[in-house]
């Protein structure tokens, strides 16, 4: 692939991936535009490294893994999409990296919602004036009864580190 071709499709993947996190840090959800939006990007890179069907099979198969999770109630489904159409994205020999990455993302960040669950109040009734407020205090809310997490924050972190190594300095 030509290097200012798999440049721009990381790029464009990392910016996707990270708008679904921090789309998930704010309502708990992952829009589905955004994991659509990753399978063009991945589909191209795999066809301009030559494995197009080695990586549409090994994104099913990521899928569908992240599938099985989210029926026994593990994972979003918004989640579940973003990693399978990140999947497509990495090149098939970094997928297990892509994997290890994003479940020691997800340790760290489980690890800091429950440490954060002890130090955050429940935050006080009444009404926020700006929308950065409102997020603030719908986080406080979350963190003090400890919600579900942002795993898409998980899901980017693992991205950046397994497809950072392909963008040139």
């Amino acid at each position: 692939m030509s290097p200012v071709v798999s440049e721009v499709t990381v790029v464009v993947a990392l910016a996707l991936v990270t708008g679904a996190g921090l789309h998930d840090i704010a309502v708990r959800t992952v829009p589905n535009w955004l994991s659509i939006a990753l399978l063009p990007v991945g589909a191209i890179a795999r066809f301009l490294d030559g494995d197009l069907l080695l990586g549409v099979g090994i994104a099913a198969g990521v899928f569908f893994f992240a599938a099985l999770l989210w029926l026994r109630g593990w994972m979003g489904g918004g989640d579940t999409k973003l990693l399978g159409a990140v999947a497509l994205v990495v090149p098939p020999g970094r997928i297990p990296e892509l994997l290890l990455m994003t479940a020691l993302c997800g340790g760290v960040l489980a690890l800091f919602y429950l440490l954060m669950s002890y130090v955050v109040k429940r935050p006080a009734g009444g009404r926020r004036q700006t929308l950065l407020a409102r997020l603030a205090k719908a986080e406080c809310w979350r963190l003090s009864r400890r919600g579900p997490l942002p795993y898409a924050v998980a899901i980017a972190g693992g991205s950046i580190l397994s497809l950072s190594p392909l963008v040139a300095v």
